[in-house]
């Protein structure tokens, strides 16, 4: 049994200790919006925080989350207004298909939590491994960017 915290609740999982946070999230908690892609941690769509740092649940076993916090992208809204992040990949139709953007969404929002003023390199430095098909960069980048901002 592992219990942690998954976006404020306290949960417990029936699961074995190496089993993937990601099958864990998806599978045993019904949250979807952090997406498997590579399934080697590579691509970005599985990112989630960890006590506040964005890791790759793909690659990230149970027993690693033991006593921790998880926030997945569902969990970064609050108060029911969407994270600053997500209004501004939204408010910028920064999203095409958008199978990546949970991922991004999370790495973003830890990167301005930890950086509030980052410029647009450190912006795109970080959002390196997060991988988009669709080519999306440029605007992904530009609502990051955005997000710094105070919401009017």
């Amino acid at each position: 049994m592992t219990d942690f915290r998954v976006n404020g609740s306290a949960v417990s999982i029936d699961g074995e200790p190496d089993t993937p946070l990601l099958t864990a999230l998806r599978d045993d908690l019904g949250l979807v919006g952090t997406r498997f892609g590579c399934g080697q941690g590579l691509c970005g769509a599985c990112f989630v925080l960890v006590d506040g740092a964005a890791v790759p649940s793909c690659q990230t076993p149970l027993s690693q989350v033991e006593g921790q916090s998880v926030t997945t992208v569902e969990g970064l809204a609050a108060g029911g207004e969407p994270h600053p992040v997500q209004r501004a990949i939204l408010e910028r139709q920064a999203a095409q298909c958008g199978f990546c953007i949970s991922g991004v969404v999370v790495r973003a929002a830890a990167l301005l939590a930890d950086e509030p003023d980052a410029d647009a390199d450190r912006v795109a430095e970080s959002l390196d491994r997060n991988l988009c098909r669709c080519g999306s960069h440029r605007r992904i980048l530009d609502a990051v960017l955005a997000a710094r901002e105070p919401a009017s």
